[in-house]
């Protein structure tokens, strides 16, 4: 098989599976409905790219991978069962395409690409050569994959779509469980069935490390025999393998601290001292998993430290764009209410004399319906909150809107506008010196942070 074409290409998971397979000597093609960064990075990297789905795109393919949004009356599709070219998914293709590799797999609710990002550039940065799948691109390497030459394949796991019961992993990073993907998993209890299903994959004599502060990971931990699935645990508890000590925040507004590791007779060893320049409680427990898959894989602690301490973030993760006319601007994915509220609260720490504004673009009818309480209080970290149009991505729209969750913010502090120039406007016309601006995005409301920015810029020099 020399040939892969990818219905899709342009998304984050599949981009990043055509990128390894590109510079591992495959012939990559792929089609998207629309252009994105990836997708011309994908090009310019050598990979065939279509605009729109034809049946002419899958020439010469032998095999198709779809995204879990491509349905099967896609023409794509269709043309490839007619000419009996095996049509997969990701959780269908990520054995094959990891094989003869050490797998380290991250999964969980949220973290989990920061943590795979931080465990990429330390064992880049330790001359490890890893190869990777990131959902997000490292700022510092400048891509979310590589087909790298060393032991390890580091892959965030997606539970989406089950993608991550494809995988056989020798190493598991379970940040957090909490219900998400209604659409995929109705219930809290199908979601969490997932991740057991996930930990059971491990392979013997494999290696599992889990957030015990976390209720759903402690809800797992009780449903496995820790001890005979060699799990260790992470997090503030005193009772984790692996905790943060002497937590200060540095003049960054980032955190630092002691990473501690119990052992098993309780004595407490310091494996080094950590200083982010990543914002938020979350990334200490995020920076703890990746040192203790570290320390685990017994590879050198100070030179990690070292790198971790170097670490700038992903992008689209509280990436700050910028400042202009004293108004400061960040990207972020976040479209669950816990990483919605986490980010608001690592603002506050990191701006902590700013008015907080809080533009959300809600991803998906299900998860905004389902959640819509728990967003209500999430947004509400935030002095101002605009929500725009929600982001549709699979789904059908049933008549909802999100007006209701603005409606439900005290104060009068929440707006409903749908457009995004709309929303760009209104900002342009009530941003007031100092202001943060948070955009909270998985889908393209990024445009408006750029947007903005730069108005700004070009207000900023017009006073002057």
């Amino acid at each position: 098989m020399t040939h892969v074409h990818f219905i899709g290409i342009g998304g984050t998971g599949l981009s990043a599976i055509a990128r390894v397979l590109l510079e591992s000597g495959y012939t990559v093609s792929g089609s998207d409905k629309t252009a994105s960064t990836l997708f011309d990075t994908l090009r310019k990297a050598g990979a065939h790219t279509y605009l729109g789905h034809a049946p002419d795109n899958i020439k010469g393919a032998d095999l198709v991978i779809r995204s879990s949004a491509i349905q099967d009356d896609n023409s794509e599709v269709i043309a490839a069962r007619s000419l009996r070219i095996p049509v997969l998914k990701r959780a269908d293709f990520m054995q094959q395409l990891l094989e003869g590799r050490t797998t380290i797999a991250i999964a969980g609710t949220h973290g989990k690409t920061t943590t795979t990002s931080m465990l990429v550039w330390i064992l880049t940065q330790l001359q490890q050569d890893p190869s990777f799948i990131v959902g997000g691109v490292i700022k510092q390497l400048g891509r979310n994959a590589k087909a790298g030459n060393g032991p390890f394949f580091v892959i965030e796991a997606d539970e989406y779509d089950r993608m991550f019961l494809g995988l056989n992993p020798q190493l598991i990073v379970i940040t957090n469980i909490e219900h998400d993907h209604p659409d995929c998993y109705p219930t809290p209890e199908d979601y969490q069935l997932a991740f057991k299903d996930f930990l059971d994959r491990l392979k013997i004599n494999g290696k599992g490390f889990l957030c015990i502060d976390d209720k759903g990971v402690n809800r797992l931990l009780k449903s496995v025999n820790q001890k005979q699935k060699n799990l260790l645990t992470y997090g503030f508890d005193k009772q984790a393998d692996y905790q943060p000590h002497n937590i200060k925040i540095g003049k960054n507004g980032c955190p630092q601290f002691d990473v501690v590791y119990k052992t098993s007779d309780a004595v407490l060893i310091k494996l080094g001292a950590l200083k982010l320049q990543v914002p938020g409680e979350h990334n200490i427990r995020n920076a703890l998993a990746a040192m203790a898959v570290i320390h685990k894989l017994d590879l050198p602690l100070q030179e990690a430290v070292t790198a971790l301490s170097e670490f700038k973030g992903t992008q689209r993760r509280f990436d700050i764009l910028g400042q202009a006319d004293s108004v400061t601007i960040i990207d972020d994915y976040g479209h669950h209410p816990t990483e919605i509220e986490a980010t608001l609260q690592a603002a506050r720490q990191r701006f902590p004399q700013s008015r907080i504004w809080a533009v959300w673009e809600p991803h998906t009818y299900s998860r905004t319906m389902t959640l819509e309480s728990d967003f209500i209080s999430a947004l509400n970290h935030a002095d101002k909150v605009i929500i725009t149009k929600i982001y549709a991505a699979r789904e059908i729209d049933p008549g909802y809107s999100p007006k209701r969750i603005t409606d439900a913010l005290p104060g009068n502090k929440g707006q409903y506008i749908a457009d995004f120039e709309d929303v760009q406007t209104y900002l342009l016309k009530n941003l007031e010196k100092n202001d943060v601006v948070l955009v909270l995005s998985a889908g393209d409301a990024p445009q408006i942070s750029k947007q903005t920015l730069a108005s700004l810029k070009i207000r900023e020099l017009s006073s002057k």
